[in-house]
Order: C-alpha cells, then sequence, then structure tokens
C-alpha cells in the first residue's frame, strides 16, 4: 500500500464532508463571520469529528492553518498536568499571520478524568482572545456539564448508506478497482455507519483482489456473513442446540472472531428475524445480558453457548 485511502480522501473542505449536511451547514457560517465558539463534536466513530475539525480549520485560516491548528488526543495525555502544561501553554501564545485566534482540537475528550476537565474550564474562558477549543467525544455525557455549557454541540449521526455507497463508488473508480454491488452491500454492513471503517475495508479488500466482492470483504474486515450468524441463531431457536453450537465453533474457531464480534452481530440478527415481539424482547434481554458479561472478563465460549441454550429453551416455549 503505498498510501492510506483515508487520509488520502480525507475532504478538504466542509463542502466535500460527506453525510453531515446539517453541521456542516452551521460550520460554515463561522468561515463567513471569520469567528467562532468552543465547539463540541458528539457522535459514533468514522462519522466526520475530526474531519470536519480539520476542514474548518483549513478554511479559516487558509495557507497558516497547519500553524493555528493544534490536535492532541485525549486518551493517551488524559491528566490534569497535560491541561496545566501542554494546553495550557499553547493556548496563551499569539496565532501565527493574520488569524484572529488558534484551534486546539482534543480527540478522545470524553477519556480525559474529571479533574483535567473541571481545569479545562478555567483554561477555555481565560484564552479565548488567542483561543479556540474544539472537543471530539463518542458519548457527551461523559462531558462534564460547565463544559458543555461553553460549547456549541454538534452531535454527528452515523453516515447514511447511499451516502457511504456514493462515495466508495467514487474511490473505487479514482484507484481503478472494480467494485462490485454485492460488495458495496457488504462494506455497508461491516462498517454500520462508521466510513473510516468502510474505507478502511475496501482497502484491505482491493489489496487482496483487484475486484472487491463480497467474499474478499468479509475476508478483509474480519467479519462473519450475515447468513451465517442467522442459521446461526435460527437453527438455536428452532431447539436444536447442538447444532447451533458447531456453528458457533465454525465462527470463534474457524473464522477467529471473538467473543464480542459473535455478540453484536447475533444482537443485529436477531433484530431483523420474522419472530413474534414478544419473544424478539426476551432475546435481547438476554443478549445484553451475555454482553455484560463478556466485556466484565467472562468466558467467551461459556457465555456465548449459555446464550443459545437460552434461544433454544425459549423457541421450544414459543
Amino acid at each position: 500500500m503505498r498510501h492510506i485511502w483515508i487520509e488520502k480522501y480525507r475532504p478538504k473542505r466542509l463542502s466535500e464532508v460527506v453525510g453531515q449536511p446539517e453541521i456542516t451547514r452551521r460550520l460554515a457560517s463561522y468561515i463567513g463571520s471569520s469567528n467562532m465558539p468552543h465547539l463540541l463534536f458528539a457522535g459514533p466513530p468514522g462519522t466526520g469529528k475530526t474531519t470536519c475539525a480539520i476542514a474548518l480549520s483549513r478554511e479559516l485560516f487558509g495557507d497558516h492553518w497547519k500553524e493555528n491548528f493544534h490536535e492532541l488526543n485525549a486518551s493517551d495525555e488524559r491528566g490534569i498536568d497535560v491541561v496545566r502544561g501542554k494546553i495550557k501553554e499553547y493556548a496563551r501564545t499569539a496565532p501565527i499571520g493574520s488569524a484572529g485566534f488558534k484551534i486546539i482540537f482534543l480527540d478522545e475528550a470524553d477519556a480525559l478524568t474529571p479533574d483535567a476537565q473541571s481545569a479545562l474550564r478555567r483554561t477555555m474562558e481565560k484564552f479565548t482572545l488567542t483561543c479556540r477549543f474544539v472537543l471530539s467525544c463518542n458519548y457527551s455525557s461523559k462531558i462534564i456539564e460547565p463544559i458543555q455549557s461553553r460549547c456549541a454541540v454538534f452531535r454527528f449521526r452515523p453516515i447514511k448508506k447511499e451516502d457511504i455507497s456514493n462515495y466508495l463508488s467514487k474511490i473505487a473508480d479514482q484507484e481503478k478497482v472494480k467494485l462490485s454491488e454485492a460488495g458495496i452491500e457488504a462494506l455497508i454492513y461491516v462498517s454500520n455507519g462508521d466510513m473510516r471503517r468502510a474505507i478502511n475495508s475496501l482497502q484491505v479488500a482491493a489489496s487482496i483482489s483487484n475486484e472487491v466482492d463480497e467474499d474478499s470483504v468479509y475476508q478483509a474486515a474480519s467479519t462473519a456473513r450475515p447468513e451465517l450468524v442467522r442459521e446461526l441463531v435460527e437453527t438455536a431457536i428452532k431447539g436444536d442446540f447442538m447444532k447451533s453450537r458447531s456453528l458457533l465453533d465454525d465462527l470463534l474457531i474457524l473464522q477467529g472472531l471473538s467473543g464480542e464480534d459473535v455478540i453484536r452481530q447475533i444482537h443485529q440478527s436477531v433484530l431483523d428475524l420474522p419472530i413474534k415481539n414478544d419473544l424478539k424482547v426476551a432475546l435481547v434481554d438476554r443478549i445484553g445480558e451475555a454482553e455484560f458479561r463478556l466485556v466484565e472478563g467472562s468466558n467467551n465460549r461459556i457465555q456465548l453457548e449459555s446464550l443459545l441454550a437460552h434461544f433454544a429453551l425459549k423457541g421450544k416455549g414459543d
């Protein structure tokens, strides 16, 4: 791979950002006035938060955008010393060129400790003449209320299927990769609204074969084909526990999937099944319990087999 596609095809302007028309329209108004408040970008991964921050800086600062845009990953440097040291030192220096202020972009800001966030809120107020903060997070509820009240909040949503499809087709055309319709559907399935994952999966699949189809996509993304997971769930609900256990072995051993990967796909398959709502509620309730136990460190195989056994019992009852 001579280049990483996610960086090569990252939009340079807000008008090029895919799937967030309302957000880019609001951000564009700041460019027109050459001013902006502190911003909070919240939403799932791969939906354009970092891209919007960089594109906004490019259009605000022009050729001097790199000198006036400072990025920190808050999950790596998350303590109060970083806020009082690095962030404060950068915030108090004057912007380069004719820019009226600089931008500090704090990625994964929800990883900042409560003490660091408390120190940050005063820094945000004190240096507004020279600096604006853009905070990016997956969960805005983990950002303390005083910081949220100081920011204009932008909530990003998962990218729509048609937007992912159009952008992937554009990349495939420019890279001269044959991308089938089934391949696009597979990329949409594995990405689940995450444009970054879709593009990375496309690049890995293209390195395996110049003709990207659903087989190469599932192989590249290390994801089970949805029909295999559906067969696993349906077999368990019909009461054939031993056969469903054998299908589970194929996913865990032959395909090398983790328990959390499997349980996420089981959840998606159950929601799509044509079964009674009461049964669906009972199954999803048990899936949530099993997923919690896996996250807490329980044995993958035991918890998944327990889940399939529960499916078999509930299926017989209904």
